[in-house]
C-alpha cells in the first residue's frame, strides 16, 4: 500500500451510512421539491401504487419513482411507457434496500407541461379574484378624441394600428406608449407603459397590441403583472395580441379583446365618412318627416277652414239670442206669477192668525180659567170646591175660590 493514503479513524455501521446518505438526501432543499425530466420506460401498477422507472437516454441514466394510490387522482396525466415527461417530486431513501426513489406528486407532459401548468394555476387564481369578470368589462367611448397605443415602435403592429386609424378617423390623435413586447424584460416594461398613459391622462381609450409569434414570444403577456395593469387601468383597453388563435391572460382581464393589431384599432374608432353618411341620412329623414307633418297639418286647417265656412256661425249665433231671449221672458212670467201665489197664501195665513189670536176672543168677553198647576180648566169635573183658580180677562187677572161646582146637566151642541 501507498504510505499516501490515509484512512479514518472510525468505521461506520452500515446503518449509520444509510442514516447518512438519507439525511444528505432528504434534506437538501433542492433535493426536497424539484422538477425531473425524463422518459417512462417502465410502469408497474401496485395495490400500494403506481411504480416506474424514469430514464436519460441521452446521459445513460435511470431513477424509480413511485406515485402512491391517494396522489393518482391528482395527476394531470397518467405516465405511460415511451412518453417523455416532467414529474413533481422529491427523493426518498428506504435504508433497508439501501436505495432511493423519486415520489412523485405531479406528471406532465413534457415541453410545454411546466408552462402550461404555471399558466393554469395563475389563471385560476386571477379568475378567483374576480379580474375576468364580464362585470368588470367597461364599454368603450363610441367617438374617442384620443387613442393610446402600448407597443414597441419597431414591431409591425404599431405600423398597422395608424394605418388602420388613419383610413378609419382622420385627424385622430394617437399617442404612443413605448414597451417592450417580448423578452424577460417585457412584462415590467408594459405595466409602465401602461402606467405612463394613466398619469398622461388624455386618451379615452388604449390598445394593447403586439403581432403573432410563437408561444413563448407571447409569454409576457401571461406574466401577472401586466395582467394586473390590464385590470388595474382607469380607461378602457382594448388588446389586440398575436393571431385569431392567440389568447392570453392579459385579453381575459381587458375590456375588448380583438385578437390583432388591426382588429384592435378598428374596434377603438368608428368609420368617420360612415358616421357622415349616417348623419347626412338621418338630417334627411328627419326632414322628410318635418315636411310630410307640416303638409299633414296644412291639410288640417283647410279642412276646419271648410267646416268653419258651412256652419254659418253667424245665424247660428242669432238663434241662440233669440232662444234665450225667450227663455228669459219665460223666467220672469214664471217668477211673478210664483211672487203672486206667495202674496195671496201670506194673506190668507195673516188673516187665519188674526182669527185665531186668543186677545181678540177675550175682548169679545171671554176668559181664560187656570188650575194652580197652570192647567187651563176645560171642564167642571176637574174642578172641587175650594180650588183656587186665575182668571185671565182681555185687560187684567183676577183670582176666584171655587164655591160649588154644578155638574153637565146636557150635551154641547156640535160646533158647526
Amino acid at each position: 500500500m501507498s504510505s499516501s493514503l490515509r484512512y479514518p479513524n472510525t468505521a461506520l455501521s452500515v446503518g449509520g451510512l444509510t442514516h447518512y446518505i438519507q439525511s444528505l438526501l432528504e434534506d437538501d432543499e433542492q433535493l426536497q421539491q424539484v422538477w425531473v425530466t425524463g422518459e417512462v420506460s417502465s410502469v408497474n401498477p401496485h395495490r400500494s401504487g403506481l411504480f416506474l422507472t424514469l430514464q436519460d437516454p441521452d446521459e445513460q441514466a435511470a431513477i424509480n419513482a413511485v406515485v402512491w394510490n391517494s396522489q393518482l387522482d391528482r395527476l394531470a396525466v397518467m405516465p405511460a411507457r415511451g412518453e417523455q415527461v416532467i414529474v413533481l417530486g422529491q427523493i426518498k431513501v428506504y435504508p433497508a434496500r439501501g436505495s432511493y426513489q423519486l415520489t412523485i406528486w405531479q406528471v406532465l407532459p413534457a415541453g410545454e407541461g411546466l408552462r402550461s401548468l404555471r399558466h393554469r394555476q395563475l389563471r385560476n387564481r386571477l379568475e378567483a379574484e374576480g379580474l375576468f369578470d364580464p362585470d368588470r368589462k367597461r364599454p368603450l367611448p363610441p367617438h374617442p378624441r384620443v387613442v393610446a397605443v402600448v407597443t414597441s415602435p419597431q414591431a409591425a403592429a404599431w405600423g398597422d394600428i395608424q394605418r388602420t386609424l388613419s383610413h378609419r378617423y382622420a385627424g385622430l390623435r394617437v399617442l404612443l406608449s413605448p414597451a417592450m413586447v417580448q423578452g424577460e424584460l417585457a412584462p415590467s416594461s408594459i405595466a409602465q407603459a401602461i402606467r405612463r398613459v394613466e398619469q398622461d391622462g388624455r386618451a379615452d381609450v388604449l390598445i394593447l397590441s403586439r403581432g403573432g409569434g410563437a408561444a413563448e414570444d407571447l409569454d409576457c403577456f401571461n406574466d401577472e403583472r401586466v395582467v394586473r395593469a390590464v385590470a388595474e387601468c382607469s380607461i378602457p383597453v382594448i388588446t389586440g395580441i398575436g393571431h385569431q388563435r392567440d389568447e392570453s391572460l392579459a385579453d381575459l382581464a381587458a375590456d375588448l379583446c380583438a385578437h390583432t393589431p388591426t382588429a384592435a384599432a378598428e374596434a377603438a374608432v368608428p368609420i368617420l365618412d360612415d358616421l357622415v353618411g349616417e348623419h347626412q341620412q338621418r338630417c334627411l329623414a328627419l326632414y322628410r318627416v318635418a315636411a310630410e307633418r307640416v303638409e299633414q297639418e296644412q291639410r288640417h286647417v283647410a279642412r276646419l277652414r271648410d267646416r268653419l265656412s258651412r256652419l254659418r256661425l253667424d245665424r247660428q249665433v242669432q238663434q241662440r239670442i233669440q232662444v234665450v231671449a225667450s227663455l228669459r221672458q219665460r223666467l220672469i212670467r214664471s217668477t211673478q206669477q210664483r211672487l203672486q201665489q206667495a202674496q195671496q197664501h201670506t194673506l190668507y195665513l195673516r188673516q187665519t192668525l188674526q182669527t185665531l189670536d186668543p186677545a181678540l176672543v177675550l175682548r169679545r168677553g171671554y176668559a181664560v180659567v187656570r188650575q194652580e198647576n197652570g192647567a187651563i180648566a176645560r171642564s167642571a169635573e176637574t174642578l172641587h170646591p175650594g180650588d183656587r183658580l186665575t182668571i185671565t180677562l182681555a185687560q187684567g187677572e183676577l183670582v176666584a175660590e171655587v164655591k160649588a161646582v154644578f155638574p153637565k146637566t146636557a150635551p154641547e151642541p156640535p160646533i158647526s
